[in-house]
């Protein structure tokens, strides 16, 4: 398993929070999620054998938050 901090911008509420969840859980080789909303981090615990970093940002962009360097 490999372990990825994202910063992503446009989470204001926890509503958010359980939408950027509910894009990332599902992705095969996901196995956790946290997300602290204060200072926007997402980290993911994931499978690169099954999930690329790639396609983690893609699902956070695709719904509608954005992840910066």
């Amino acid at each position: 398993m490999e372990k990825i901090t994202l910063t992503v911008q446009g989470m204001t509420c926890m509503g958010c929070v359980r939408s950027v969840k509910a894009v990332l859980e599902p992705l095969a080789g996901v196995a956790k999620v946290d997300i602290t909303l204060d200072g926007g981090l997402v980290a993911i615990e994931f499978d690169p054998a099954q999930v690329q970093t790639e396609q983690l940002k893609a699902a956070i962009n695709d719904a509608g938050y954005e992840v910066v360097a």
